[in-house]
């Protein structure tokens, strides 16, 4: 699969990179996912590239660059078998390890791709994604003008913008290297809007949190402790969290998730490659980007595409018992 029409292969599946950035906050709301091993995440990541994915997305704010500088340890040699997308729109202190403020000029949006270069270790990034999904509209011109410039110097190939607003995403559509939009997409929330624009204007579509923050793996249920600093523990969750309330699994989702489990698991596969599965099977132009923090979720999220896509008549199953056909 291909970044929109620019000239850049994707593969089928991503590695999310945001939980090895470990702990950070942002609106002096815990926004990390606890303690990591770097040398575990140094791991997963190599032994998803050997088994031949090639698409890594992290951003800026991931652990305040600490993410971003694991990503570029784990490509050093192998740069050419990867594709790196990374993120832009919100500053950060690196020292302190929270968010300052938002981009507001141009010069932002370079000085924050340049250091984004500098801690990836890389000449180029593949593609820059805007992060604030409710930037005004209006002002993708700005947008536009400072990316174009970018690809230019040759510091970027192409970019995109986070957001499931479809205005949004027809406005910075009509940048020359716009490739495509990063949106929610997962088993119990599907984007149709954000899938059919993606169609019409032949960009990709990035479903970000196809596990719903792990809920949909199968691995919490309501004796579930999470760890300090994990923003889906009951201490530490931001204001915005709903896969998890109290700490616990949002029970809707979890009851939702029984009556699909079945199919889900077809065939021999765990539920995460279920969910995955299911996202290749909705949509021929969507990639999923599947968060990890260690080497055996690498290994097991890309074994999902030796079972492939869901079938047409598992899909309309699955749209009946959610109530949605």
């Amino acid at each position: 699969m291909k970044f929109g029409k620019n000239d850049i292969e994707l593969g089928s599946l991503g590695l999310g990179c945001w939980a090895i950035g470990g702990p950070w906050r942002d609106l002096n709301a815990n926004a990390g996912w606890g303690d990591v091993d770097d040398d575990e995440s140094l791991r997963a990541l190599s032994a998803g590239i050997e088994m031949g994915v090639r698409y890594l997305d992290t951003a800026n704010i991931y652990g305040c660059g600490h993410s971003e500088r694991i990503v570029g340890q784990a490509v050093k040699g192998m740069r050419d078998r990867v594709v790196i997308s990374t993120k832009f729109g919100i500053l950060c202190d690196e020292d302190r390890k929270e968010t300052t403020g938002l981009i507001q000029t141009p010069a932002d949006i370079i000085r924050s791709c340049e250091d984004s270069l500098r801690r990836l270790d890389i000449d180029t990034i593949d593609i820059l994604l805007f992060h604030l999904g409710d930037y005004p509209t209006e002002r993708a011109d700005i947008l536009i003008d400072t990316l174009e410039k970018l690809v230019d110097e040759g510091k970027i190939r192409a970019y995109g913008w986070s957001t499931s607003d479809v205005g949004r995403a027809c406005a910075l559509a009509q940048g020359p290297h716009c490739g495509g939009f990063m949106h929610v997409e997962n088993v119990m929330e599907d984007d149709a809007a954000m899938l059919e624009i993606c169609d019409v204007l032949g960009m990709t579509s990035i479903a970000r949190t196809p596990f719903c923050m792990g809920l949909l793996t199968g691995k919490y249920n309501k004796d579930t402790v999470f760890g300090k600093g994990d923003l889906r523990g009951k201490e530490d969750a931001p204001p915005w969290m709903t896969y998890f309330v109290d700490g616990k699994p949002n029970q809707a989702l979890l009851d939702k998730l029984a009556a699909v489990r079945e199919i889900l698991t077809s065939g021999g596969r765990t539920l995460a490659q279920g969910c995955l599965a299911w996202i290749w099977a909705r949509s021929g132009r969507c990639i999923p980007v599947a968060g990890f923090r260690t080497e055996k979720q690498v290994r097991e999220n890309a074994a999902a595409r030796e079972f492939g896509p869901l079938t047409p008549a598992q899909m309309e199953e699955i749209e009946a018992l959610l109530g949605r056909d």
